[in-house]
């Protein structure tokens, strides 16, 4: 006990740089506890917002299934699958919107990155979704029907979270290097793809946007083709301003 004190009495000035130690781990700890709940409150929102605005609608899931079938109110299970089906297919569409318009990818990057913990959420409720998904000329049962209703509206609420992530965070994840890049690739985007420009300044200018972006967004197959449509389009015809010559008698 006395060599603890000694050791103690020569060496007490590291209790400062420990104590700053833990201090830091502490915060950190918090920091990432709050960031954690801050999600799990955006979950629950994002749920309660979108269970108010269905209130009502066929979507709503009852809460017995045996009430369901024998009750003439509720829509048959083939008739709410469609339903769901419908629902699958628009968050699809609008998940499209960004994975293939290289102009929303380069203002909203994010939506691509699965790296983003939200984005990397919603892909994999998609994939659940996808798997869940009755076929069309299937007669799903109540069981089916209902996890089909979970994993859509679970897919629906990953997607709107993911929405609205890339939407606040935009490209503030690059540097300001790398922000220069992109918005130079908008730029010269809106030249490539401008029916009033020329075949060659088009192609020049796709191939500069394929230039900027590269290493910072990664583009699908899906999108270089639709790309590379609108910039391989004719241009506009335009009338002819000189008088036809008169027919020979």
């Amino acid at each position: 006990m006395a060599g603890f004190w000694a050791f103690a009495g020569d060496f007490w000035w590291l209790a400062f740089p420990l104590f700053g130690m833990l201090s830091a781990i502490g915060s950190s700890t918090a920091k990432s506890s709050k960031q954690r709940h801050q999600r799990r409150l955006e979950v629950i929102r994002a749920k309660a917002e979108l269970s108010a605005a269905k209130r009502g609608a066929p979507l709503s899931a009852p809460r017995d299934p045996a009430v369901e079938r024998k009750s003439p109110e509720q829509k048959s299970l083939s008739q709410q699958a469609d339903e769901l089906r419908a629902v699958h297919d628009e968050i699809t569409r609008r998940w499209l919107d960004y994975e293939l318009d290289v102009a929303k990818l380069i203002a909203f990057p994010s939506m691509s990155d699965g790296r983003e913990p939200l984005t990397a959420a919603f892909l994999r409720a998609k994939k659940v979704a996808d798997r869940a998904r009755p076929a069309p000329d299937a007669k799903p049962g109540a069981d089916e029907v209902a996890a089909y209703r979970s994993a859509v509206t679970d897919f629906e609420v990953a997607f709107d979270l993911a929405e609205r992530e890339a939407r606040r965070v935009r490209d503030s994840g690059f540097t300001d290097a790398e922000r220069k890049r992109l918005a130079t690739a908008s730029r010269l985007l809106a030249v490539a793809t401008n029916e009033a420009a020329t075949p060659t300044e088009r192609h020049v200018a796709y191939r500069r946007v394929r230039e900027e972006i590269n290493g910072l967004i990664a583009l699908s197959d899906e999108a270089v083709e639709e790309l590379e449509k609108k910039v391989a389009r004719e241009l506009p015809a335009r009338p002819s301003t000189t008088p036809p010559e008169p027919a020979s008698p």
